[in-house]
């Protein structure tokens, strides 16, 4: 079997998403690394999010915690204010978002295509390929290459995704079964006030889509319609590369946050109602704002 297949590659990669997550969320030494949070933004199971622990833990980057699990074990990894610079791979990657979406690249690649496509090395390749299938939109084919999965490409496709938040996402608010997760909120409520304080400006574009995208999904699953929650993460799933295409620009993305500041102050002080009809407006705005009049843009956000 290619080693590179092997579940502790994937870890590898796993363990440095970690790392960016513990950085940009600013976590102090001993706070809680909850596996299924992990595992639900890194759109994983739990098993290679556990593996991808035991690195960091060999690392000292994570300690095991008293009560089970692991905690931050050492606060140097959230020390950086310095601005995010794109790494090599982060530009091979969005080149390959952007000829995916443009349609230049087949259904199915190999690693010495895309070497020879893009001038890197298999090495790097590899790697870019196991971020994107962490993501979600590229799985690995039995015995050689890969499978690019279906995902949002056409302005008209996208529209319609947003509709369709339009419709659940206030609707899961108002369910009979909705029942507040006020940690889950609160942590992403001082997430989105980091980004509103300065980290707008820095966080890289994945990184920012998975913040933004992550508190959507976080206050859905309070509703605990299983049909609402599925519905919404299916979409994000796809939309992620067209997000790329569609982003707002970091001024405008800004304001989003700030929105998204107000909307978790609404459902802490119990105003579900209220709640749900800011989640429509700020919805449709930002929907306007994407769709409306043209594709463009270089940075990402919601």
């Amino acid at each position: 079997m290619d080693a590179i297949s092997t579940p502790s590659a994937l870890a590898a990669q796993l363990a440095v998403r970690i790392t960016e997550i513990i950085r940009h969320d600013g976590l102090p030494h001993g706070a809680r690394l909850a596996e299924r949070r992990l595992a639900e933004q890194l759109r994983v199971s739990r098993s290679p999010i556990r593996s991808a622990l035991r690195l960091l833990e060999a690392e000292g980057v994570v300690e095991p915690s008293g009560t089970g699990g692991y905690r931050v074990g050492s606060d140097q990894v959230v020390t950086s204010d310095v601005t995010e610079a794109p790494s090599g791979d982060d530009v091979h990657y969005r080149l390959i978002a952007d000829d995916r979406l443009e349609g230049r690249l087949p259904d199915r690649v190999s690693e010495r295509d895309l070497s020879r496509r893009y001038g890197i090395t298999r090495t790097e390749v590899l790697r870019i390929l196991q971020r994107i299938a962490a993501e979600g939109w590229i799985e690995r084919l039995p015995g050689h290459g890969w499978e690019f999965l279906p995902m949002l490409t056409s302005l008209e496709s996208y529209r319609a995704s947003y509709r369709f938040r339009l419709t659940i996402e206030p609707a899961a608010m108002l369910e009979e079964t909705f029942v507040l997760d006020r940690k889950a909120i609160e942590e992403c409520r001082d997430r989105q006030a980091r980004l509103v304080d300065g980290d707008i400006w820095s966080v890289s574009p994945a990184t920012l889509f998975d913040l933004n995208s992550h508190l959507h999904e976080t206050i859905i699953q309070c509703s605990h319609n299983q049909f609402f929650i599925e519905g919404l993460q299916r979409i994000d799933r796809l939309r992620r590369l067209i997000e790329y295409r569609q982003a707002l620009d970091r001024k405008y993305a800004l304001v989003r946050c700030r929105e998204h500041v107000r909307l978790t102050d609404l459902l802490l002080a119990g105003e579900r109602e209220g709640a749900s009809d800011f989640m429509r407006l700020h919805l449709r705005s930002v929907s306007l704002e994407k769709t409306v009049p043209k594709l463009s843009a270089d940075d990402d956000t919601l």
